[in-house]
């Protein structure tokens, strides 16, 4: 087995239970990893063995791109698309971190992590 992981993916999103959050928009990283079975691909050094993660980076900015009240929401989003598309894929932990959020306060990022396995 094996895991592949994308840290730091950047994105700008609208996410967030307040109006204004929706309409002006906020920084997030989002980090990813998955566990799957690289001793095929590291073998035969060809990209069909393997997860490509530029799929997996594509998966997280086309659901970070979809507006949502919860990060958790975001996340569940991003966990059931990479498990549907990449049956490969036995276990997935994402976070989804909110750079200087609106909570009245100097904080750096709000972050949810999530884990889930494959059933």
């Amino acid at each position: 087995m094996g895991i592949i992981k994308l840290k730091n993916i950047r994105t700008y999103s609208y996410h967030g239970c307040l109006i204004e959050e929706g309409k002006i928009g906020s920084d997030y990283i989002v980090n990813l990893e998955v566990k799957t079975d690289l001793r095929k691909s590291s073998i035969s050094d060809s990209l069909k063995d393997t997860v490509d993660y530029v799929l997996l980076n594509q998966i997280v900015v086309d659901e970070m791109a979809i507006r949502a009240d919860l990060l958790e929401h975001v996340a569940h989003r991003i966990l059931t698309r990479i498990f549907d598309e990449i049956p490969e894929i036995s276990r997935i932990i994402v976070g989804v971190s909110k750079l200087n959020p609106p909570i009245g306060g100097d904080v750096e990022a709000v972050t949810i992590e999530m884990e889930e396995y494959r059933s």
